[in-house]
């Protein structure tokens, strides 16, 4: 639909955009926090194994999956402006109660202090680590609740606030957040542990968490001042609402209507549904296997804990090559510009490209023995080909759906990426203890490295699997219509 304009159009929406990114970039913050702090600070205390990690890291996945399941229903119903505010001060609160779990666990094993904790040995070691676990999951399943609702939120306010053609290039943008929050996380998380446990404020790790979970609080205050319904939003003039709405004239062509809210079963029945499930399932659980197991990798393999200058540097650097992402998010719009296809053909078109990159994983391990720095530039590729391929991939509820059942659809594209990322922390945990302990070799690999490299070829082939199961399902554009 050709607009004329008669102003100059302003650009309100990637003000928006960029709250968006923030928000995302504090969501991935506090979800690494315990990532970059269990090996060298949290471990020694409550005498925590692989496997114990690995139960906490799935707990908080299956958790964020079931939300994930009702919390896009819940932002559909409540509204973007409140179902954002609640989203993020649920995750800020369960941040910052991770602070309380080591105080708790002495208070109920009956210890003085951290100290006491660390020189446990035998019954008491294991209650310890028991009873720790289990504090750590409570304060795992509010985090993981409230985060359920970033993406939906985020989603469903990209939807309102731009064109289809559009759509891909700004979540990829608000999708970097996770990128910039995982880049920023190795550099200041681990520091500020060590600083508050050099000037003797519990062991550390504990205010690492309050320090970052107040940042979404600062947030919600913003949001409040910052964000309005579109049409009712006055920083967006007419030129710039016009261009926002350009899909309209064209989905009434083709009988797409904004339909009544849809349930999730009403969704479920769909194959639409099932294209988009399907593919964040089989895919979403290598992203959450690089955030939440990096550092102990390169701890385990290259014998760098988080603390150091190197570790961090080479988390920094993955997290850097993964900024290329953007470029990702770009390459719809540019297919179809030049092509004037619509917007579904051109996003698979976009995605199978990004599903050949993690192909690259299967010699990230080999290489290392080279070079550590070798298999982080190779897992940062494979991690720029997942946000590629995810920013895609939450553009394809809102080419499919109507905007009214567009949080919904996210929230269950969520919970299949919970659900994911549950079944490969968990097994990865019970997996590199085991492989440990029988010094299994595997593709010339032994022990937790021959654990790693398993688990690094599932990695390079889950996402033409995914490609190809949506392509199965969805074959061409086929719009949900009322």
């Amino acid at each position: 639909m050709n607009v004329i304009q008669t102003t100059k159009k302003t650009n309100f929406r990637w003000v928006i955009c960029a709250m968006l990114f923030f928000a995302t970039t504090v969501n991935y913050l506090d979800r690494q926090a315990l990532s970059l702090t269990w090996k060298d600070f949290i471990a020694p205390e409550f005498h925590w194994t692989n496997a114990d990690y690995g139960n906490i890291a799935a707990a908080f996945s299956i958790m964020y999956a079931i939300a994930n399941f009702f919390s896009g229903r819940i932002i559909d119903w409540l509204g973007t402006r409140k179902g954002y505010l609640w989203a993020i001060g649920v995750w800020s609160a369960g941040a910052c109660l991770h602070a309380l779990c080591g105080w708790a666990t002495e208070e109920y094993v009956g210890l003085g202090d951290a100290a006491q904790m660390v020189g446990a040995a035998g019954d008491v070691a294991a209650t310890v680590s028991m009873v720790s676990v289990w504090f750590f999951l409570a304060a795992r399943v509010v985090l993981a609740a409230g985060e359920s609702g970033n993406f939906p939120a985020a989603v469903k306010v990209t939807a309102e606030y731009f064109p289809k053609k559009d759509r891909a290039y700004a979540t990829a943008i608000f999708n970097a957040g996770s990128t910039i929050g995982a880049l920023i996380a190795p550099l200041c998380i681990p520091n500020l542990a060590s600083y508050f446990k050099s000037i003797g404020v519990g062991n550390g790790w504990e205010m690492a968490f309050v320090v970052i979970g107040l940042l979404g609080f600062v947030w919600m205050g913003v949001w409040i001042f910052v964000y309005k319904p579109m049409q009712a939003n006055k920083w967006v003039n007419a030129a710039e609402r016009a261009y926002i709405l350009q899909d309209s004239q064209d989905d009434d062509e083709a009988g797409v209507k904004e339909a009544p809210k849809m349930s999730i079963m009403q969704c479920l029945k769909l194959r639409q549904t099932w294209a988009i499930l399907l593919g964040k399932f089989l895919t979403d659980g290598v992203w959450w296997f690089f955030l939440f197991w990096t550092p102990a990798y390169i701890s385990d393999v290259y014998g760098y804990s988080s603390d150091t200058s190197m570790a961090q540097m080479l988390m920094f650097v993955l997290y850097a090559i993964t900024m290329l992402s953007l470029y990702g998010g770009k390459l719809p719009t540019i297919f179809i510009n030049r092509t004037g296809g619509n917007a579904y053909n051109c996003r698979m078109k976009a995605m199978f490209i990004f599903a050949l990159f993690p192909l690259l994983g299967l010699m990230a391990q080999t290489l290392g023995a080279y070079s550590c720095w070798l298999t982080i530039i190779i897992i940062g590729i494979v991690g720029a080909a997942h946000q590629s391929w995810s920013a895609n991939l939450f553009s394809v509820g809102s080419d499919l759906f109507p905007k009214s059942a567009v949080a919904t659809i996210t929230g269950i594209n969520g919970m299949a990426g919970g659900l994911s990322s549950f079944l490969i922390n968990y097994l990865s945990g019970h997996l590199l203890d085991h492989v440990d302990a029988a010094q299994t070799v595997f593709c010339g690999f032994v022990g937790k490295e021959a654990g790693y490299f398993m688990i690094f070829c599932y990695c390079s082939v889950a996402y033409l699997a995914g490609w190809t199961v949506m392509k199965v399902l969805v074959p061409r554009y086929m719009p949900v219509r009322e």
